[in-house]
């Protein structure tokens, strides 16, 4: 399978070399007008100003943060999830989903019966691209996958537990096994909504990386129908969590982070009697290329059937 690269990867091709253009403009106007100190401060703040948004967050989850249950963030942690984002950030925003999200076509091997599959989920505003890291390490190991593109952008969260159901289908004929189901921010939320229709024995684990189970005080801005669903205690959530048999969380990793800076309070990443990990001093994108997780995905499918 050879998922399209879809219309948020059309749209972030744009915008990455609408910024390019725009520095490039800026820094030759400026250097030609004998203006050389602007031409750098201006090209730079068009392509490094995401920075002081990311900022932004971060002072907003250290407050919000206090309060919370979660182990307090030093000021040190802080700093480094900040670094850590902002490098992240444009890897993943600016090439891989833009322009790598078809790397890794899914792998679905003929001699894949009676191998454990994954399905990969990513969240809000983005594509299967950011998993590539994962895919390549799964394409080298000769596991099972799919990885999806979830569209619209901006719709409902309640129409993405389709494409889930096409993916866990796929894995399902060929390997004759329920996979491992990876979520992502709010890829976490599809694959709820997905096992709360589905039979529940589908899936073999859940882990989900920095999703907003309890939503995130961020959301109070969202404008779209799935940013809306993602506020504090939203009516969407009550109703997800009121058709799920309380037990079913005992088969989620719910990873989380006091330095998370788009699901805060930190908390609201967990579920009660769900194995809760805490990752210290990363923020929200580079959980997902964090080794703990892909080292978890790793443990699950080793585990014997059930």
């Amino acid at each position: 399978m050879l998922t399209p690269p879809g219309a948020l990867a059309r749209l972030q091709q744009f915008t990455t070399l609408g910024l390019l253009v725009a520095a490039i403009g800026w820094f030759a106007a400026a250097w030609r007008a004998g203006e050389p100190g602007w031409a750098w401060v201006g090209a730079s703040v068009i392509l490094f100003g995401y920075a002081l948004t990311l900022a932004a967050e971060f002072v907003l989850l250290a407050r919000i943060n206090r309060g919370d249950a979660a182990p307090q963030a030093s000021g040190r942690q802080l700093l480094a999830a900040w670094r850590g984002e902002v490098l992240a950030a444009p890897q993943v925003f600016c090439w891989r989903q833009p322009f790598r999200s078809r790397r890794w076509p899914d792998h679905l091997p003929a001699g894949a019966s009676g191998r454990r599959g994954v399905v990969l989920v990513h969240g809000f505003v983005c594509n299967r691209g950011l998993w590539n890291p994962w895919m390549r390490k799964l394409h080298a190991l000769d596991v099972p996958f799919v990885a999806v593109n979830i569209e619209p952008v901006f719709g409902s969260i309640d129409n993405y537990a389709a494409v889930v159901e096409q993916a866990v289908l796929a894995v399902e004929r060929a390997t004759g096994l329920p996979p491992v189901l990876v979520g992502h921010s709010m890829g976490g939320l599809a694959l709820r909504r997905w096992s709360a229709a589905a039979d529940d024995g589908r899936a073999h684990r859940f882990i989900t990386i920095g999703t907003p189970h309890h939503g995130t005080w961020l959301a109070r801005w969202a404008f779209s129908t799935n940013g809306r669903q993602m506020r504090l205690a939203s009516g969407w959530l009550r109703q997800l969590q009121s058709r799920e048999p309380a037990a079913r969380a005992a088969r989620f990793t719910c990873f989380f982070g006091h330095c998370d800076n788009i699901v805060f309070p930190a908390s609201n990443a967990t579920l009660a009697g769900a194995d809760n990990r805490h990752l210290p001093a990363v923020a929200h994108v580079h959980m997902a290329d964090r080794p703990e997780p892909f080292e978890e995905l790793l443990r699950c499918l080793q585990a014997p059937p059930r």
